[in-house]
């Protein structure tokens, strides 16, 4: 049978803890269309499901409606592309095992791919991103949480489960701080958002000098903290010299064990700039196996951080197989 037309387009879904983003992309990575909402409007996730379903709809609706659209893809914190859950997501209200992409199939009438947003972000960058030429690379990403996705020749490592990747539980301090995951001395307890702030608190509990974070105590952010390091604030850069240290050995145990490439870092704590980079550079080259050692591409991501998600979730609906009710 020869097939008269073809879809040239997909709906991307960047779910985030603060925020969903949702967007129509074509087949060259244009962003067609594109709006948010505050995720954390809706603590049951049938409530959200049922909201973003009836929002994709409107907006297919108002683009070309549904003979133009091939799949979905969604990037979402602890998702597994295996199974298309969300599963335990220690930052998310929904707990549990959340089978989010047949969930929406079913609203929607259309093939839905799910990824663990590292892992979108990785395909992102593969495909828009700074990892173009590179086969075997790692994404970072840093944020609310910490993780990360493997490309080994040219194709994401997800496990044998679906977890692989998850260096933000992987333990960088002995009997450390407790993570949200239930562990203690999980890297994300320290380079996360939460682990950021926490090291500025500890910080002027145990040193006197000045410092405004002091006076923004109760309401300390990394993004905050990074504008004061700018200022001259000297208790600031300290937090980010220590942030950049450890996140440097868990990086360099990464390199040590895969022997990638690049290692690209992505999300917002990345845009701390050199108050981060620095630190994280030196730690790496002190700790990395010395036949690795200078061999590794330190990136930051030259992704719109607006778009990276809606972006990676479109190239991970153009894998999934088509369906459609509709057309």
């Amino acid at each position: 049978m020869i097939q008269q037309t073809i879809k040239t387009r997909v709906v991307g879904i960047g779910l985030s803890i603060d925020e969903t983003a949702y967007a129509i992309v074509d087949v060259r990575g244009n962003i067609i269309a594109k709006k948010e909402f505050p995720t954390t409007k809706f603590q049951n996730v049938n409530d959200f499901v049922t909201y973003l379903s009836e929002q994709i709809v409107v907006m297919i609706e108002e683009y070309g409606g549904y003979g133009s659209i091939r799949s979905v893809g969604i990037s979402a914190p602890s998702g597994n592309f295996m199974t298309r859950c969300i599963e335990n997501s220690p930052n998310l209200p929904w707990k549990g095992q959340i089978p989010l992409a047949a969930m929406l199939q079913d609203r929607l009438g259309l093939a839905v791919a799910l990824g663990n947003d590292a892992h979108v972000r990785a395909l992102g960058e593969y495909v828009f991103g700074s990892a173009h030429g590179m086969k075997d690379f790692i994404v970072v990403n840093l944020g609310h949480g910490v993780g990360s996705c493997i490309f080994t020749k040219g194709k994401a490592h997800l496990g044998s489960e679906g977890f692989a990747g998850e260096i933000g539980h992987s333990c960088i301090e002995h009997g450390g701080r407790l993570c949200g995951c239930g562990n203690r001395g999980c890297l994300e307890a320290y380079v996360g958002s939460k682990g950021i702030v926490q090291t500025a608190l500890e910080l002027m509990e145990s040193d006197s000098r000045p410092s405004v974070m002091r006076e923004r105590k109760d309401a300390l952010t990394p993004r905050i903290i990074a504008g004061l390091c700018d200022e001259g604030d000297e208790l600031a850069i300290e937090v980010f010299r220590r942030t950049g240290y450890m996140l440097g050995i868990g990086l360099a145990n990464y390199a040590s064990i895969l022997n990638p490439e690049g290692i690209i870092l992505a999300g917002g704590i990345s845009r701390a700039g050199n108050w981060l980079t620095e630190a994280v550079n030196e730690s790496f080259e002190e700790h990395v196996f010395h036949n690795v050692k200078g061999k590794v591409k330190l990136v930051i991501s030259t992704l719109d951080q607006a778009e990276r998600d809606v972006l990676g979730a479109s190239a991970l609906a153009w894998d999934v197989k088509e369906y459609s009710l509709f057309v």
